[in-house]
């Protein structure tokens, strides 16, 4: 089974989803705001998400790390590396916050940081990818902060309340991570 240790920062801990946080997970689905910054337009029962929480368990192909405040043990969000390659040394990434309450604090640069050296340091990934719609500058100056470098754009990929829009894709190399640590 794929050791997913404990990843202890600042102000937040990253522990292995469990089913034990479906609740909060489904909870985090009615906010609207994370809702649109991750594209989601499907309706989650809570069946689905207790399923879910059990299937990533144990998974072989992720890493699933919910971000959960240091002071008060609170839920803030998931932070993943999914559609692991070992053979290729690749993964993706993605991070959702469970609330608006929780933009702007710091927790994702954070919970980003931890899973990067996790991916790179533990599991040995030499490439992290992500995607990031356009309308939401906030995550990719955190991915630009961290190091990410853009790769393209997919054009047009996600219809949005009558509106289209595109996704950016990015990515970060293993030396590139650690350069952009000792830059800052």
């Amino acid at each position: 089974m794929l050791d997913k240790p404990i990843l202890t920062g600042q102000t937040i801990y990253l522990r292995p989803i469990t089913v034990d946080d479906a609740e909060n997970m489904f909870n985090s689905l009615a906010d609207e705001e994370s809702m649109r910054l991750t594209g989601t337009t499907q309706t989650f029962l809570f069946e689905d998400v207790l399923a879910y929480c059990k299937r990533i368990e144990t998974a072989e192909d992720r890493v699933d790390y919910a971000i959960v405040l240091k002071d008060t043990s609170e839920y803030v969000g998931e932070v993943v590396l999914n559609e692991i390659d070992w053979e290729n040394r690749s993964a993706n990434f993605r991070i959702a916050l469970a609330s608006k309450n929780y933009f702007g604090k710091g927790y994702g640069s954070e919970a980003t940081q931890l899973i990067l050296a996790f991916g790179f340091d533990s599991l040995d990934l030499h490439r992290i990818e992500l995607e990031v719609y356009d309308f939401n500058p906030r995550a990719q100056h955190v991915y630009d902060k961290v190091g990410f470098q853009k790769e393209g754009v997919r054009r047009d990929v996600l219809l949005w309340e009558g509106e289209y829009h595109s996704a950016i894709q990015m990515s970060i190399l293993k030396p590139e991570f650690y350069l952009s640590k000792g830059s800052g």
